[in-house]
């Protein structure tokens, strides 16, 4: 089982922002585990509060809360919404994880 996991730019992404990375986090957990991709699709709320291998993901509320809110039946339409929430703007209005 893995324990740890590699951030990957799967969102395509804003350099070093934190917000971006637990994004990036969250999707390469759903790459390399069926589970966890069916768990983020059907109840993404539950998925990151769950977290992957042991690890947590490292949202803010409002982060998490918006991320929660997808509805998507396969995981490049749930990678498509997150890219159109513009979590940049959270990240750099102060709402990204610290």
């Amino acid at each position: 089982m893995v324990t740890k996991f590699q951030e990957s730019d799967l969102t395509g992404g804003h350099g070093g922002l934190r917000t971006h990375q637990e994004v990036s986090r969250i999707l390469t957990a759903a790459v390399i585990s069926s589970h966890f991709r069916q768990l983020l699709l059907t109840n993404p709320d539950k998925a990151i509060s769950s977290g992957y291998g042991g690890e947590v993901f490292n949202l803010k509320r409002e982060e998490k809360n918006r991320i929660a809110s997808i509805r998507a039946t396969n995981l490049a339409d749930f990678a498509a919404q997150l890219r159109s929430m513009d979590l940049s703007r959270m990240a750099s209005s102060g709402l990204a994880a610290d």
